[in-house]
């Protein structure tokens, strides 16, 4: 193998959307999903990606996604942090000029990562089956610009996420977005949730769900 050889990222798909999650929600965007993930999360709807992917240089994924004229790119998965040079595509894309978001499990440092890009990382709770592998450090040091997404099963998983942010999390600084897992918590109940205990942070809904119910791939 040839050490001077371009690093590879194994991608899923490149493809233009509307953002469906975070506080970016409704923005046109490009996502860039990395193949792969060690993670196996109960709930997961892109398992798809647990596959090997396509093989692209940094350069290569970078002229795929200029090419879709969006501004605003999301790197997601899968795990993209378990592809180490996914640190280098994240800085190249900010030096391209690009508004740079990561979306990662919580489970791989983060803080070492380009500034320029925001990350939203998860807080897994139980029901997911990967609680054990949050990095409570790296998710208690987001900065005010980042972005705490959990994500609940059951009113188990909504009692114990609310611990953690008022216990071992109450001085994160970041913006906390809290979801239902598609068909097993209505959004009613996690709104009631909410207010009843008057939980830190905002609801948000997968609106790609919401606008393109019965399609998987692509938005």
């Amino acid at each position: 193998m040839n050490s001077g050889a371009p690093p590879r990222l194994a991608v899923t798909e490149i493809y233009a959307s509307i953002q469906g999650e975070s506080t970016h929600a409704g923005r046109p965007c490009v996502f860039v999903r990395l193949a792969g993930c060690p993670l196996r999360c109960t709930w997961c709807d892109t398992e798809y990606s647990f596959a090997a992917g396509e093989r692209l240089t940094i350069d290569e994924i970078c002229s795929n996604v200029a090419m879709l004229g969006v501004s605003l790119v999301e790197v997601t998965g899968g795990e993209p942090l378990a592809q180490k040079p996914c640190a280098e595509l994240l800085k190249t894309l900010c030096d391209q000029g690009f508004e740079v978001l990561l979306e990662t499990s919580g489970a791989y440092p983060f803080a070492q990562l380009d500034p320029r890009v925001t990350v939203i990382a998860d807080l897994k709770c139980p029901d997911s089956g990967e609680s054990q592998r949050n990095l409570l450090s790296d998710l208690a040091n987001l900065r005010a610009n980042d972005e705490l997404k959990i994500v609940v099963a059951s009113r188990a998983d909504f009692d114990w996420a609310l611990q953690m942010l008022r216990g071992e999390l109450a001085n994160v600084r970041a913006t906390v977005l809290w979801g239902a897992v598609w068909q097993n918590v209505t959004l009613a109940d996690l709104a009631a949730w909410l207010l009843a205990e008057r939980a830190p942070g905002r609801m948000q809904v997968q609106l790609h769900k919401v606008i393109w119910p019965d399609i998987e791939r692509g938005v």
